[in-house]
């Protein structure tokens, strides 16, 4: 079904604590303050912002390997957000994850074929082993490794060998959602492209949704339909791919487009300097968090916290400026 939504996130919260002492004051890190927000069926939603906005712990409490303070987390019209771990191993497979750094996420202590054979004993013990290896031998082939290499160890490959490793492994229950995760970002830009224009036709090919975490536009420019800009624990800003990138009304997006390098001399863009330091999670500023950088801050920014306001047919902006 069209504009079918498979995920819906709303006003989830999760606050670390600083100090675990109990006689300590109690203070925490507000990682993630309130976020809202849905992908559709077949689509990329890119959420993007500076390094400890919020982006990856987002996507870590969406398939449950940590647990939202408060908020729902829906998944097919299934809140997750507070259901047991027991009953969280049925959505394992439906759910899976690409991590940033290939050469963390995969056991240096199992070959390639024990590693992507191990969801299968989990979640499907019954399988035949000549049924396994037929499905890994394709998965591996569709994702550019050879079937030789099943017998190599992960630190005999190159960092995009094991980054296709990863997405093999993601894809081996055959899941409707995958959370990626900075997954390029460890990579050389050479070969970011190839693992970008993988994961396109992947997606074409099994019908996957993808939530794609970056801290990088001009990748998450190339891969989503539609993008969240976080700051501070908060979505700023959501919108078409396009309306970000040709017509972005926070001034928080419009900085960290003006960053990007751009290719073509003769298209100048005016650079917006943002001034002070990104305030601390642990201590965020009182109304609009980014007020204390913004060049456009007004007296009411300073007190009262602006909403996520839709501004046109599928864009919103959290600023007092609209």
């Amino acid at each position: 079904m069209k504009d079918e939504v498979l995920i819906d996130i709303k006003d989830v919260k999760k606050h670390f604590p600083l100090s675990k002492k109990w006689f300590a004051e109690k203070k925490y890190v507000k990682a993630v303050d309130g976020v809202s927000f849905s992908i559709k069926k077949g689509e990329t939603f890119g959420l993007v912002g500076e390094s400890g906005c919020g982006k990856s712990t987002t996507g870590r409490l969406i398939n449950g390997l940590i647990k939202a303070d408060s908020g729902e987390i829906n998944f097919k019209g299934k809140n997750l957000a507070n259901i047991s771990e027991k009953d969280w191993k049925k959505y394992r497979k439906p759910m899976q994850m690409v991590f940033q750094d290939p050469y963390a996420s995969l056991s240096p202590r199992m070959k390639v074929k024990d590693i992507l054979l191990e969801p299968l004993k989990i979640h499907y013990p019954k399988m035949p082993n000549d049924e396994k290896k037929k499905l890994i031998t394709e998965l591996m082939d569709k994702c550019g490794i050879s079937e030789f290499h099943l017998e190599k160890y992960p630190h005999e490959f190159s960092g995009g060998q094991r980054q296709r490793i990863g997405i093999a492994r993601s894809l081996i229950l055959r899941p409707e959602l995958i959370i990626a995760d900075e997954p390029v970002s460890a990579l050389d830009v050479s070969i970011q492209s190839q693992i970008l224009n993988l994961m396109k036709d992947l997606q074409e090919e099994f019908g996957l949704t993808y939530l794609f975490i970056s801290h990088d536009l001009s990748v998450v420019e190339h891969i989503s339909d539609r993008v969240g800009v976080m700051y501070l624990g908060n979505l700023v800003e959501i919108a078409r791919k396009r309306q970000i990138f040709e017509d972005p009304k926070h001034p928080y997006t419009q900085a960290l487009l003006s960053s990007i390098p751009q290719p073509d001399p003769k298209k100048k863009r005016e650079t917006i300097v943002l001034t002070g330091e990104i305030p601390s999670a642990a201590n965020p500023p009182s109304g609009c968090k980014f007020h204390t950088r913004c060049p456009a801050a007004m007296e009411i920014c300073r007190k009262i916290v602006p909403e996520l306001k839709q501004l046109g047919r599928e864009q919103y902006t959290a600023c007092h400026l609209y």
